[in-house]
């Protein structure tokens, strides 16, 4: 785990500054939903936007089931760590293109995996929206996601990934201690309050699919999760008594999402007949 917060965000900051140099870039994007990890990834690039004298475009774009606190928390967020910041709401156009997308109507609208590809529907639509603004201004999408949300398959293919990711292998605790390391350093109350509030705000992904991202995942707290994701990785001794916990399970049936696009290999196609 991280030992020292503030060498770590220097790295971040100062690994994204080459990256926009190389590449180039004229601005940068990032989708502001209330939540910890997209107000982390915006305090973390404001400071770079800045020195490069490029903008930071931040939306809070809602739609349908965006609760009214995490919509005051994404812009309280806007108005301290962006340049540019809107409030968005596609409810009527998701409401279209999910008619169009749908082949079958739904008699069961409150099952989980109605909820779930609705919710698929609407990461990729905010996606849609905040990649056209990229092409827009000559920028790239930031990611918000984090390495637990990684490892559990807790994001969605073709949805909420972007471009660069600066937290994503970050633990969900290291994104949470990191955070607070920033707002201990944040001379602005008003920026303090802002990051403070996704601190301790309940964490939900705002996709109406459950009331929090733990109860989706079946543990509680982040601090469990990682525990357990890390004796699965080092296969401590305790491990065994795991394996079967809904966390390890979520992890196993998500691998598909970590090898998108699978690819056959070459030589499986070219060889001698298997």
């Amino acid at each position: 785990m991280i030992s020292d917060y503030q060498t770590a965000v220097n790295n971040i900051r100062s690994i994204l500054k080459q990256y926009i140099i190389d590449s180039k870039l004229q601005s940068l994007v990032v989708g502001l939903s209330g939540g910890i990890d997209s107000a982390l990834t915006a305090a973390l690039a404001k400071p770079v936007c800045d020195e490069l004298n490029i903008p930071l475009y931040g939306r809070s774009i809602t739609i349908e089931t965006n609760k009214p606190d995490e919509i005051a928390r994404a812009k309280a967020i806007g108005e301290n760590f962006v340049n540019d910041f809107k409030e968005v709401d596609l409810t009527e156009g998701f409401k279209l293109l999910a008619n169009l997308v749908t082949e079958e109507v739904d008699t069961d609208t409150e099952s989980h995996a109605y909820k779930i590809r609705r919710g698929n529907i609407k990461a990729r639509t905010r996606m849609v929206y905040l990649y056209d603004l990229a092409a827009r201004y000559r920028g790239m999408v930031l990611s918000t996601d984090n390495y637990t949300e990684l490892l559990l398959g807790f994001w969605t293919l073709h949805g909420d990934v972007g471009d660069y990711g600066m937290i994503q292998n970050l633990w969900k605790t290291e994104v949470y201690a990191m955070s607070h390391h920033i707002v201990e350093n944040l001379d602005d109350e008003k920026a303090r309050n802002a990051l403070q509030s996704c601190i301790d705000a309940v964490a939900t992904d705002g996709l109406g699919i459950t009331n929090s991202d733990l109860e989706q995942i079946q543990a509680k707290s982040y601090e469990e999760v990682d525990q357990i994701l890390l004796k699965m990785i080092y296969n401590t001794d305790d491990f065994k008594k795991y394996e079967n916990h809904p966390v390890i399970q979520r992890k196993k049936g998500s691998e598909y999402k970590r090898n998108n696009p699978y690819n056959i290999p070459r030589e499986l196609i070219t060889d001698a007949p298997l």
